[in-house]
């Protein structure tokens, strides 16, 4: 069974940098898509990006390209989402999700979650 744990959340003010890491463990092979997401309160899910779990070809979404990147550790199986220039509206919880899916880009098409970490941007 495939585990998924994110941390690094936490409040900042605009303009900072923050880094999320994401913990998958369990049955993950190389083609699987490990993706990040966002909630913002009272908004539907966000898909931010992801990155294969090889740590190959990662994809972002428009708000998060330029300033989000996506990456892995292969030593440690560790995803990381590393958030620059941060924005009052990057304020979300957000998730590390696992999909089985080559290059997932939708959230049902990822079976694994973690629990969310906030973040939250001040002006």
């Amino acid at each position: 069974q495939v585990q998924v744990m994110e941390s690094g959340g936490g409040l900042v003010q605009a303009g900072d940098s923050l880094r999320l890491s994401c913990a998958p463990s369990g049955p993950i092979f190389s083609d699987y898509t490990v993706g990040w997401f966002r909630q913002a309160s009272g908004k539907e899910r966000e898909f931010v990006g992801f990155v294969m779990w090889s740590g190959r070809s990662p994809v972002y979404s428009d708000s998060a390209k330029g300033r989000f990147t996506i990456s892995k550790d292969n030593a440690k199986n560790m995803v990381y989402l590393q958030m620059n220039s941060l924005k009052p509206e990057d304020t979300a919880v957000y998730y590390c999700a696992v999909s089985q899916i080559r290059g997932a880009y939708r959230g049902q098409n990822y079976a694994y979650w973690g629990q969310g970490t906030q973040v939250t941007v001040s002006s």
